[in-house]
């Protein structure tokens, strides 16, 4: 279950945990919705992680969020986040990730 005010979205999660995202792109992709959240909690902007979940409806006809476990589908829809958000956002891949920690790591010694 969630709740989308403005641009914070409030997940539910199993235990009854309210939590806020700040919800910051929709993608509609090959007839499905996506939506792109960040944790509304502040963190470092070169640690900040985005969320993709599926949009589905409840059998209420209710909007809900659901994880896309297909790792392809996943990736078409970040690769699509990444080409209309690369203005606003430094993209690096996972490698690219280790790397820069293990230059920092050595800056400090």
């Amino acid at each position: 279950m969630y709740d989308e005010r403005d641009d914070v979205v409030v997940l539910v999660d199993e235990n009854g945990q309210e939590i806020e995202f700040q919800h910051i792109d929709t993608i509609e992709m090959n007839g499905n919705e996506y939506v792109v959240l960040v944790p509304a909690e502040e963190v470092e902007a070169d640690e900040e992680e985005v969320i993709i979940l599926k949009v589905e409806q409840d059998e209420k006809g209710e909007d809900i969020l659901v994880s896309v476990e297909d790792e392809e589908e996943l990736d078409e829809v970040f690769e699509e986040f990444k080409m209309r958000m690369d203005n606003e956002y430094d993209f690096f891949d996972d490698d690219e990730y280790e790397e820069e920690e293990k230059e920092d790591e050595e800056e400090e010694e």
